[in-house]
């Protein structure tokens, strides 16, 4: 591929700055954009964010929002539904739900030795066999070597922290106020919905590119 990769964060139905964001780094079309998830729910409007999504023909990874619903859908069970998803299920369309359906995990990208992500992998296994509940939702690691959320786990270690790679990870779901980049992973998910950033990592050239929130939508 001739163009960039401009790979975004976690836009948590925040279209306006899906918008001043694209508007900043200028897709041409031999760009490719990836989406590491987690386009939906918390934000003002996340069936405007899915169909920007598709007119730039973004790659849209699947993240544990999406997940959450998408397990809601099939099995009609209620417990694991958080506070701003009944909302964006009376929202999302027959298509939402479809392209839903269809996202993948991970995006490979061997000619720059990169793989994006969602949540990441637990270190020390082959990246491209760990299952969902692991990659769209992991945070922290355990004494016993198992996945958590920072919540669950506060005294667990981030698993970047113990990825030594290759390849190079980029991923969202873990909200910081700034970039976490270290020497194999970038972290890029900098709680745009929570007043922080929306960022864009683009490549080869490896610049970040972010918009500042217009306002505080959650949280």
């Amino acid at each position: 591929m001739s163009g960039r990769t401009i790979i975004i964060g976690d836009i948590h139905g925040c279209h306006a700055e899906f918008t001043a964001l694209l508007n900043r780094v200028q897709p041409r079309s031999d760009d490719r954009v990836v989406l590491l998830g987690d386009l939906i729910n918390r934000g003002p409007d996340s069936c405007r964010v899915l169909d920007i999504a598709r007119e730039v023909q973004a790659t849209i990874l699947l993240g544990n929002h999406e997940l959450r619903l998408l397990e809601h859908r099939r099995t009609g069970g209620k417990t694991k539904l958080k506070e701003t998803d009944a909302a964006t299920l009376t929202q999302l369309r027959p298509t939402d739900w479809d392209l839903l359906e269809s996202l993948p995990l991970t995006l490979h990208l061997p000619e720059l030795n990169v793989v994006c992500v969602h949540g990441g992998f637990l270190p020390g296994q082959p990246w491209q066999s760990q299952p969902a509940e692991v990659v769209t939702r992991i945070q922290v690691i355990d004494r016993a070597g198992l996945p958590h959320k920072r919540a669950t786990c506060p005294d667990g270690v981030l698993w970047a922290d113990l990825w030594s790679g290759p390849p190079f990870v980029v991923y969202g779901h873990t909200p910081r106020p700034d970039i976490y980049k270290l020497k194999w992973s970038a972290g890029i998910d900098t709680s745009c919905v929570a007043g922080g950033h929306l960022t864009a990592y683009v490549l080869p050239e490896r610049r970040f590119v972010q918009v500042q929130a217009a306002r505080r939508y959650y949280g």
